[in-house]
């Protein structure tokens, strides 16, 4: 493990900056309140992923936080999550609204995961045991997740501390800070690093924020990494705000994000899959529009990509 750093303190990660995630113990206060419902299911026909041809690269929106990013360097996969569950139990837990856009059989060769933390809804052992078997990838991750990942058969596995440049990858990734928490049960908290990535290819520059709450960090990823061509940034499960804002930002808050990363083009995503909280499943869009016209942000440079659809970066 790591030395004591301003986000370490030798035995648990934590934010640099406030405001602090609720404790464990206020969950049932949150899960009583009041939800508005969702449909059961979406059912919308899979998609086959565009082309690279000559972009930079490709992105396409699988649903969650999963992308899949065509380069000339290899296919990347951020935060891959094929299950029907975003839960350690098979029965029991948040259940796909929509399954993903991009069919797994229809996924071409992965050559590197980016695996932003270690919840549920990101890291899925079943789906990265199935990567493992199949195209045996790269995962990168911030530290403490990679005893976990090796669990799902994934062999070659790079952690890094916020600020740190990979060495395996096939391309230039930067793991970058994110103000968040971690677990898988009610007795690791923290024990586990989290994070977003800036990657480099084409001469483009991509930022995956991975989950985070609004701070201060997205400035200084600007400062340090340069210009970001595209964003790739969450906007969904942010209610109720007395206990999300401390994880998740709401539309209001990506738009804000957008503006400090100085981004060219931002997309949405977090949304749509898993009932995680209490907001309408068409609220961070419609809410995403409204901080958008707030802000004389045009609808091309902030917008969501439909489930399935793709965006080049020439």
């Amino acid at each position: 493990m790591s030395p004591p750093s301003d986000h370490f303190d030798g035995t648990r990660f934590f934010n640099p900056t406030p405001p602090e995630p609720q404790p464990f113990t206020a969950v049932p206060r949150m899960v009583l309140e009041r939800r508005t419902a969702w449909p059961a299911h979406i059912d919308e026909p899979t998609r086959q992923p565009a082309a690279r041809d000559e972009a930079a690269a490709v992105v396409t929106f699988v649903g969650q936080a999963t992308f899949l990013i065509h380069t000339a360097a290899g296919n990347i996969l951020t935060d891959p999550m094929y299950s029907e569950r975003a839960s350690p139990l098979a029965m029991m837990g948040p259940r796909r609204v929509r399954r993903p856009a991009v069919a797994f059989d229809d996924l071409p060769r992965i050559s590197t995961i980016l695996l932003s933390h270690n919840h549920y809804d990101h890291c899925d052992t079943r789906t990265l045991r199935r990567l493992a078997r199949r195209d045996d990838p790269i995962v990168v991750t911030p530290l403490g997740n990679a005893a976990l990942v090796r669990s799902a058969g994934i062999r070659a596995v790079e952690e890094l501390d916020w600020w740190q440049q990979a060495n395996t990858a096939p391309l230039p990734i930067t793991l970058t800070p994110a103000h968040h928490f971690s677990a898988r049960t009610p007795f690791d908290r923290n024990r586990a690093l989290w994070g977003g990535f800036v990657l480099s290819a084409g001469g483009k520059r991509i930022y995956f924020a991975g989950d985070s709450a609004y701070a201060p960090l997205f400035k200084d990823v600007r400062t340090r990494l340069g210009p970001i061509d595209l964003a790739l940034l969450p906007i969904g499960a942010y209610e109720p705000r007395w206990f999300m804002r401390a994880v998740h930002m709401n539309p209001a808050e990506a738009v804000q994000a957008h503006l400090d990363l100085e981004a060219r083009q931002s997309i949405g995503m977090h949304f749509g899959t898993f009932q995680l909280t209490t907001e309408g499943i068409n609220e961070p869009l419609r809410a995403l529009d409204e901080a958008r016209r707030a802000n004389g942000i045009s609808s091309e440079t902030f917008r969501t990509l439909d489930f399935g659809d793709s965006l080049r970066l020439r």
